[in-house]
């Protein structure tokens, strides 16, 4: 890794990230709209079972469309792509077992902490800089993210379920600081099924214990088949893809939008009713988007350092 002092950009600004924004917003759009189905969803089968049904048939999708893409990545960076998966499905078990042990609003606010421990991770690891208004975004975000997520403040504890949580949260932000760091445009396509087949391996590693239990539902089907497909395999396509252009502090804080775009499906598909934590909410998190889009940024986005593994 570079030890020089990076500027907290990837990419030259403007229309250039345009294209990786609405890539990274679309991403987290398909995130949001699967929070009522997966609530639903979760009611029949273990919570491990559905992330390793969900990507394993994410992979195999994968491969099946592009089965090339994995031989034209050098051995190296085929390594990243194993350690960047075996980061998010270290993640995915952590924030599961937490989540037993949690409400799924205090869960959904300590996750979302990623936006806070991206930059930190980012000025340590990769030593960029990180400039006041960025922070100010950041701080943002998270206020927004606490309106949105914990409806009642003092439900908030500190426990062996928090504390798994918070734990996901910094693995989250490491994979985002990997990704921003190691992935290219063009070997996207390889690397994001390389994560997914890790991915899938993590979490069906922690789901065989118990014995994996198929869906024996159509609906149910139906439901993992639009979460592995759209909310997984061109999820992580994407957002490899548009890391490949963000700075990792810009991408986590546009990805704090999934929980507005959560609240947004809950009310416009899962019948829930628009509050004034949601508005308040919501309107923080994109005015953090707002903010750091309008940042100054004295030079164009240099390459950010490379890690070395």
């Amino acid at each position: 890794m570079n030890p020089s002092a990076q500027p907290d950009q990837k990419a030259i600004g403007g229309a250039k990230t345009i294209g990786p924004t609405l890539a990274l917003l679309a991403m987290t759009a398909c995130w949001g709209s699967t929070f009522f189905l997966i609530h639903d969803l979760l009611e029949r089968m273990p919570v491990a079972d559905f992330l390793a049904i969900r990507f394993i048939i994410a992979s195999i999708a994968m491969v099946i469309v592009a089965p090339r893409a994995i031989a034209r990545l050098d051995p190296a960076k085929r390594k990243h792509a194993l350690v960047l998966g075996l980061l998010y499905g270290v993640a995915q078990v952590l924030q599961t077992a937490g989540l037993a042990h949690t409400a799924a609003s205090v869960s959904g606010f300590i996750t979302g902490f990623y936006v806070v421990a991206t930059p930190f991770f980012a000025a340590m690891i990769l030593k960029t800089k990180i400039g006041p208004m960025t922070w100010l975004a950041v701080v943002v975000a998270i206020a927004g993210i606490a309106i949105l997520t914990l409806g009642n403040v003092g439900g908030l504890q500190l426990g062996y379920g928090e504390a798994l949580t918070f734990v996901a949260a910094l693995v989250y932000a490491l994979h985002i600081v990997g990704l921003g760091a190691w992935s290219t445009a063009g070997d996207a396509v390889g690397m994001a099924i390389v994560q997914a087949i890790m991915i899938a391996s993590v979490t069906t590693i922690a789901a065989i214990p118990g014995g994996i239990t198929l869906p024996d539902r159509t609906t149910d089907w139906l439901s993992i088949l639009y979460m592995a497909i759209f909310a997984g395999a061109l999820a992580l396509l994407g957002q490899t893809w548009a890391q490949a252009h963000l700075s990792p502090t810009r991408s986590a804080i546009i990805m704090s939008m999934e929980p507005v775009f959560a609240a947004f499906f809950a009310v416009s598909l899962g019948g829930e009713s628009l509050t004034a934590r949601m508005v308040t909410g919501g309107g923080l998190v994109v005015a953090a988007m707002v903010i750091v889009e309008l940042a100054p940024r004295s030079k164009p986005e240099a390459e950010l350092p490379h890690l070395q593994v």
